[in-house]
């Protein structure tokens, strides 16, 4: 039975030669990131998926079968896996960051004039002691995240934002806002 198989070594053939990556992305390419854009709403992520579908076929070519199913179907059924894999990979990363301050942000919102108190307070400062402060207690971000971006040590952004915070204090404490 096995050699049933074997002796037909042409019918591998055309499947293969019919399998052609580059024309297979254009017509179908379109298609699979509006389904994968669909599923998943983010643009990146869709486009991640499109170059993952395109990856598995190549790595799974010798296995395609035109006479099982046309192009396009297995296309969509390795794209499905994809988004699949995607929904996974989302539920294990964890939430951002400043979905942990929102309640911070609302509390401040609760009460317009301390928001325009503490918005003038954080004007008085330097740029530099201002950025520290709303990336560190603001935005969450850490003295080594912000280090890497700003090319600025960390020791330099721990004295910003310990001065910075000083600074802050004085200036809500003479403007008469909470301290």
């Amino acid at each position: 039975m096995n050699h049933s198989r074997r002796s037909r070594p042409g019918a591998s053939d055309p499947a293969q030669e019919t399998l052609d990556l580059a024309s297979a992305y254009d017509l179908h390419g379109a298609e699979l990131y509006g389904f994968c854009l669909n599923a998943l709403r983010d643009p990146g992520a869709a486009e991640e998926c499109v170059q993952e579908v395109f990856t598995r076929v190549w790595r799974a070519r010798d296995r395609f079968d035109g006479a099982r199913a046309s192009l396009r179907t297995w296309l969509f059924a390795i794209a499905r896996n994809v988004v699949k894999d995607a929904y996974r990979q989302q539920s294990r990363v964890p939430l951002p960051v400043e979905t942990t301050h929102r309640g911070s942000e609302a509390s401040v919102a609760e009460d317009p004039e301390q928001s325009l108190i503490l918005l003038e307070a954080l004007s008085a400062l330097s740029a530099e002691h201002r950025q520290a402060i709303l990336a560190i207690h603001v935005s969450g971000v850490s003295y080594a995240e912000l280090a890497a971006v700003t090319d600025v040590p960390e020791a330099t952004l721990r004295s910003r934002t310990f001065y910075g915070l000083r600074a802050l204090r004085q200036e809500l404490a003479s403007e008469g806002g909470p301290s």
